[in-house]
């Protein structure tokens, strides 16, 4: 295997369309590696971590573009400098909508191009996006800051100037946002509506707006705030400005936070602030105490799945039972109805003596957060700590190779690799639709699935593989559609992640009541207390 770079001069892209890109080009014939970066110090860095970094990268600098590849032979190098030179000029092929670019080498340039443009999308290498937020920001233009690697304290500077300003700074390192419409980084086509979401997860976001229009309601605004504004230094200030402009806001009737756990002070501080907006607020704060956000007339929600019911009912003026935020997501699966039944059992009837565990292969980070919080609440923590959940979008995972939302290879073998564990008994796995993501996430998986279940079953075993998918019929990759896939590879469906790992729990912890002696997958609340996670 040789590495082989090219350097495209004072040729700038975003991170998401490169990661795009990379994974087109490892999908070429002898095409092993792929990866495409711009040269600052650390991307070169990242990607002599991963063994792409050739001679011809080592003088590039940080406005250059370099495109490294590992292939057989020199045709298979060829070939992938081909298609990316295509990709960069712009022609891509199957593209069904035609976008036309306005070029500005400035931010100043940008705003005075595109008159009356309030918002900036800043995607360049952390070293160098601070200097470019503050022109917008100056210039009186919001800013979605999808550029990670940015220093706290340029956040808290920055957030304060927005603030100052009566501007939104979203980010960094901000995955989504859908504002007056238009979704921004990883977002999907979700109607039109009254609940305005505020999240520091982007996945979070994704998952609860999702389920949101799947309910038939919609959204106003998304406004992601970044994943460390929570943090006690920077100290909410973006959760906070975005709360006082939702609840300003004619069209917003709803309000949902949603992130993990804040720092205690910054938690005090926005509930507070939350109890005293005239709009009604659903609180998603993931593993947070419920009782505080009560305190403070707020409804509290322990997984998204229970936020956007919430936030659905209250937009309806429907009444909000405890029972629908605080214990239990909403969903169901497999058409069960209440306790081990149909699917469920036929799944715990199909696994052998000794299989037990959950291997919970995720691309959002969130999710993957929200799934070990439904296993702590149904099996306990002891017996959740024993299973096994990934965040494969991790920059532990994710150095020198795009991220799975938008290349599923990695997970694809860690799949395969899952069935090959004799205790392992339920694959558990999300798929996440939208602007951004893979054009058919589930095709990519069902030929992984179909090998493991292939080398369970010579082994003597069957694999059980959960999923949910997080996107709408309105998602180029569409719901429905992917959906059916999953279903036509033997997958057990959600219809959402927390009644996905629901699900899981109910049918690891039947599993163990039935095998001699029980099991880990079943102490700390038994089957009957797993499956009521995914009763309606």
């Amino acid at each position: 295997m040789t590495v082989h770079a090219r350097v495209f001069r004072n040729c700038y892209r975003d991170s998401v369309e490169l990661m795009q890109i990379a994974a087109e080009l490892e999908s070429l014939a002898g095409v092993a590696r792929a990866g495409l970066v711009m040269a600052t110090p650390a991307n070169r860095e990242v990607l002599a971590e991963a063994g792409l970094l050739a001679d011809t990268a080592l003088n590039a600098g940080p406005n250059d573009l370099v495109v490294a590849v590992a292939t057989d032979d020199d045709a298979g190098a060829a070939a992938a400098f081909d298609r990316a030179s295509v990709r960069l000029a712009g022609a891509v092929e199957g593209t069904a909508t035609e976008t036309v670019r306005t070029q500005a080498r400035t931010i100043a340039e940008g705003v005075a191009k595109l008159g009356g443009a309030d918002v900036a999308l800043i995607s360049t290498p952390g070293t160098y996006a601070t200097a470019e937020a503050l022109k917008a920001l100056k210039r009186g233009v919001n800013v979605f800051l999808f550029s990670d690697n940015v220093p706290v304290e340029d956040e808290v500077e920055l957030k304060a100037l927005a603030v100052e300003r009566g501007l939104l700074l979203m980010g960094p390192d901000c995955g989504t946002a859908i504002l007056d419409g238009v979704p921004l980084g990883f977002a999907n086509a979700i109607r039109r509506g009254e609940i305005g979401l505020i999240g520091a997860s982007g996945t979070g976001l994704q998952q609860v707006s999702c389920l949101i229009d799947r309910a038939g309601a919609g959204v106003s605004q998304a406004i992601g705030v970044g994943g460390r504004d929570l943090d006690a230094q920077v100290g909410g200030a973006m959760m906070l400005a975005a709360l006082r402009r939702l609840n300003a806001d004619p069209g917003t009737r709803v309000i949902v936070l949603i992130s993990k756990p804040p720092a205690a002070e910054v938690a005090r501080r926005v509930l507070e602030t939350a109890g005293a907006m005239t709009t009604p607020v659903v609180v998603s704060f993931l593993g947070g105490d419920p009782a505080a956000a009560r305190e403070h007339g707020l409804v509290p929600a322990w997984t998204f799945e229970a936020a956007a019911t919430a936030a659905v009912a209250l937009s309806r003026g429907e009444p909000i039972s405890d029972g629908m935020t605080d214990d239990k997501p909403a969903g169901r699966a497999g058409g069960d109805s209440a306790g081990v039944s149909g699917p469920t059992a036929d799944a715990i009837a199909r696994l052998r003596p000794g299989q037990w565990r959950i291997r919970g292969l995720f691309a959002g980070g969130s999710l993957s957060g929200e799934a070990k919080l439904v296993l702590r609440r149904t099996l306990g923590p002891e017996a959740a700590a024993a299973h096994e959940i990934l965040d494969l979008g991790d920059d532990e995972y994710t150095v020198g190779r795009p991220h799975p939302m938008i290349d599923p290879r990695l997970r694809n073998e860690r799949i395969v690799d899952a069935a090959d564990d004799p205790a392992t008994a339920i694959i558990l796995l999300d798929v996440v639709l939208g602007y951004g993501s893979h054009p058919d996430p589930a095709g990519t998986l069902t030929p992984a699935i179909g090998d493991a279940q292939a080398r369970a079953a010579r082994a003597g075993r069957s694999v059980v593989v959960v999923a949910s998918v997080c996107g709408t019929d309105a998602d180029l990759q569409g719901l429905s559609a992917q959906e059916s896939i999953l279903a036509g590879a033997g997958v057990l469906l959600a219809p959402s992640n927390a009644g996905a790992a629901g699900l899981a729990a109910a049918i690891a912890a039947g599993a163990a009541a039935s095998s001699p002696g029980g099991g880990v997958g079943g102490s700390g609340g038994g089957s009957d207390a797993a499956a009521s996670v995914v009763a309606r």
